[in-house]
């Protein structure tokens, strides 16, 4: 079995980390590349970076700050935010990036997934969801959750691993920031649907959540952030925590 992956996620806005709850009412968390570094040397397994307002603001992801953070760590980097074309994917992977996550863009052009494997490989290609339940049906939005689709969430994920991604980053914007638990229902079905490693996002508050979601889910990896930025959970303490709860953890 896969040992599980403990993921801190850096949301970027003006070049400042940020958290919100339900994917507003964001409050800065400090400054990225110091966030990183320490993860780094704190014993987190990988890091994503989402630059969340990127898409948004019509803009490409910042440059200079990827590689900055890419210096200054040795865990995987996955980086997100306003990726559009291969060009953008190959800047940022040229920059340090070990994986690229795609997420508005991929919905609007659905062969991006196809080409970007296909380029880079499968590995590389990490498709992120953003998705609210509504009237019993979970739907996904674009642009940092800003706007709605008719697409579904299990039938999109698993159309995207069809098409070539790699892993899925599910985040539940109803319990994005809540701290109340993942969204465990969904990512059960979500990791019988698709074949790949699914990374879990959005709800943690305490270490009983991690375990929760690796025990009842068959996820690869839980992303968290506030948690970790304001110091409520050491990743050290976490793992260790696992450990004891007989989960493989890297």
């Amino acid at each position: 079995m896969l040992k599980k992956r403990i993921t801190p996620c850096l949301d970027i806005k003006n070049g400042r980390t940020v958290k919100g709850i339900n994917f507003e009412g964001l409050v800065d968390a400090g400054d990225p590349v110091e966030l990183a570094k320490i993860y780094s040397q704190n014993g987190a397994d990988e890091l994503v970076f989402l630059d969340i307002t990127a898409t948004h603001e019509g803009r490409k992801t910042m440059l200079e700050m990827v590689k900055n953070v890419a210096l200054s760590i040795n865990i995987p980097f996955t980086v997100g935010g306003g990726i559009s074309s291969l060009e953008d994917a190959a800047l940022l992977l040229k920059n340090g990036a070990d994986k690229i996550s795609v997420n508005s863009s991929a919905v609007k052009n659905p062969n991006l997934i196809k080409e970007l494997a296909q380029k880079f490989g499968n590995q590389c290609v990490v498709i992120a969801i953003d998705a609210k339940l509504i009237d019993n049906k979970w739907k996904v939005f674009l642009n940092g959750g800003r706007i709605e689709t008719d697409l579904e969430l299990f039938a999109w994920a698993k159309e995207a691993v069809n098409l070539g991604a790699g892993e899925i980053l599910f985040t539940s914007m109803d319990h994005d920031g809540t701290k109340n638990g993942f969204a465990l229902e969904a990512l059960k079905k979500m990791s019988e649907i698709v074949n790949v490693p699914i990374i879990a996002s959005g709800g943690c508050g305490n270490m009983q959540h991690f375990k929760d979601v690796f025990l009842e889910s068959k996820v690869d990896a839980a992303l968290a952030a506030s948690v970790f930025h304001f110091g409520e959970i050491k990743i050290p303490d976490l793992k260790t925590y696992l450990k004891t709860n007989n989960i493989e953890i890297r």
